[in-house]
């Protein structure tokens, strides 16, 4: 009997464990939720763009240097490279066409190009916008002292670098030389790079040379090494003569000491500024032009010719930045000027 109870006590044991089992419910093992697939960071690109500046003598080139440093360190994604150029007059042209998204020119010659006048007599161009002054452009021209040349008027019959062909520089001297009754058939002109121009005085093989450029020029400092100069003054009749058919141009004076001179001397100067492509976006042109008059101080670190336009901004002169501008702002430099409260003549005011 005993071992028929424990018998029966076994087996539901048994039923009871297999039916517990097959009631309880079978855990599967968690299955890990799957990650969704992360996204690529999107691309940035960086724009490249190029300002076309001047010879390697002359003061765009340097100068455009420091300025395409200084954009490229403080614009995001904004590369720009600096390259040698024929100066005003290529970088007109050569913005107008597109080649290049930015050219430093003077502003007489803009003004010429957008008018159809000068080079461009009866055929404007206008597919270029401004952006504001860089420096004031001065005509300086030196002659070896040995020469006895002391004025326009003594050019006649002499070797004369005229500046390079394309340049502001070689048109001004066209105008001015024609103002003294002389063209350049009456001299032996040589249409010579500053550098290139400075070796050749220094030879002796030009007795006179001219360039519109900062002062101090380098290129004038370093004939001076070697030579000993006489600077070609353009003051009186001369520079009311000028001055009644080209109204951008202002009396200028070379101070005693520049170049060994031990008095004032007098020349003219217009104003070298900023131009760009009208389909360069306008947020770009307006960061180029917040970061060249608000770091001008540090390009004027790395080149002198920037000096005089820092001194003026540190003085809160930002009006001088469209001071003899005569041709039609970017909206972005337009947009920069208006936050900034400067009062935009009409003249100049976009187009677009």
């Amino acid at each position: 009997m005993k071992k028929r109870l424990v018998f029966m006590l076994v087996l539901v044991f048994i039923v009871s464990s297999v039916m517990l089992g097959c009631g309880a419910k079978q855990e599967t093992p968690s299955e890990k939720p799957k990650e969704a697939p992360q996204a690529e960071p999107k691309k940035v690109e960086t724009l490249q763009i190029n300002i076309i500046t001047g010879s390697t003598g002359g003061t765009y080139y340097p100068l455009g240097g420091a300025m395409a440093n200084v954009w490229s360190k403080y614009i995001d994604n904004l590369q720009v490279t600096s390259q040698p150029g024929g100066a005003s007059v290529e970088s007109i042209n050569m913005v107008n066409t597109g080649e290049v998204q930015l050219g430093m020119a003077m502003n007489n010659i803009a003004d010429d190009a957008w008018k159809g006048k000068g080079t461009w007599e009866g055929k404007a161009i206008q597919n270029f916008r401004s952006i504001g002054v860089i420096y004031p452009e001065v005509y300086q021209g030196i002659a070896l002292k040995e020469s006895g040349i002391k004025t326009i008027a003594d050019l006649k019959g002499r070797k004369v670098a005229v500046g390079p062909v394309g340049s502001g520089t070689a048109v001004l001297s066209e105008a001015v030389f024609g103002e003294a009754g002389l063209t350049f058939k009456d001299m032996g002109a040589q249409f010579d790079g500053f550098g290139d121009a400075a070796s050749k005085m220094k030879d002796g093989h030009i007795e006179a040379n001219f360039g519109v450029l900062s002062v101090p020029a380098a290129a004038i400092q370093d004939i001076k090494t070697v030579r000993d100069i006489e600077i070609i003054e353009i003051k009186g009749e001369l520079f009311e003569k000028v001055k009644a058919n080209y109204p951008f141009f202002s009396q200028y004076i070379i101070p005693a000491g520049t170049y060994g001179n031990t008095e004032d001397k007098y020349t003219i100067n217009c104003q070298a500024a900023l131009y760009v492509a009208p389909d360069l976006p306008e947020d770009v042109v307006y960061e180029l032009t917040k970061v060249w008059y608000e770091k001008t101080s540090e390009v004027a670190q790395a080149h002198a010719a920037a000096t005089w336009l820092s001194e003026e901004l540190a003085a809160g002169n930002l009006e001088i930045a469209i001071s003899g501008i005569t041709t039609p702002l970017h909206l972005g430099a337009y947009k920069y000027f208006q936050e900034k409260g400067i009062t935009i003549p009409d003249e100049i005011k976009p187009i677009d």
